[in-house]
């Protein structure tokens, strides 16, 4: 198959374009469909490396602590994420369990190394290993992190146990919160702006520039 440089392919009807260089805040649309050809992607890329970190971070912290704890007739209850999949297992609700585990720790976890992982060389100009099938493995995660409904079903629960018995919430809970805000930001991220990270031609060299010049 003939590789055709500089060309982009819309979406939405397969018109072939040639890829025409974007100004910040430029967005480039289909003149016959008006499918998003392209977005500038602006400071985006110094952006998502600092917030993936904080996501790790956020990320620890709704793991390792108590997400709520329920006080009823003098007796305290609190769990972890990692508590709750336990008890459901227990209960014998493993398939649910299961997809708590894979929705909302193991899919999430791996989206957020994978991005640290990949972006910590670009940011040096270098490609990782297996880069790819990471951009690729990115990509198929995406639709199975589910921690906002998580979090949504948390607070639809805490309201209705709040007429019942004392709820508190605990740190995870505002991890959680605060976690669901940024991975919105760090998962609007664009994978195709990889590819254009890792093979965009690089900048000349000024000293070798002046040098030639003066020669």
């Amino acid at each position: 198959m003939k590789e055709v440089p500089d060309t982009v392919v819309c979406p939405g009807c397969d018109a072939i374009y040639s890829r025409a260089p974007l100004q910040p805040r430029d967005v480039a649309h289909c003149p016959r469909c008006g499918t998003e050809l392209a977005r500038h992607p602006g400071q985006q890329q110094r952006r998502i490396l600092p917030l993936t970190v904080a996501c790790l971070i956020m990320f620890a912290i709704a793991n390792l602590f108590p997400i709520v704890e329920i006080e009823l007739q003098g007796l305290r209850s609190q769990t972890t994420l990692a508590g709750a999949v336990v008890a459901l297992t227990a209960e014998g609700m493993s398939v649910v369990a299961l997809l708590v585990l894979a929705t909302t720790i193991l899919f999430p976890f791996l989206q957020l190394c994978i991005l640290a992982y990949l972006l910590v060389p670009l940011s040096r100009e270098r490609r990782p290993a297996g880069f790819a099938l990471l951009v690729r493995a990115m990509q198929s995660l995406r639709p199975w992190g589910m921690i906002e409904v998580f979090l949504l079903g948390v607070l639809v629960a805490i309201v209705k146990l709040s007429s019942m018995a004392t709820v508190v919430p605990g740190p995870a809970l505002w991890a959680f919160m605060a976690l669901t805000v940024m991975l919105t930001a760090v998962l609007s991220f664009n994978p195709g702006a990889f590819w254009e990270m890792t093979f965009r031609p690089k900048a000349p060299d000024a000293g070798a520039d002046e040098g030639g010049a003066s020669a």
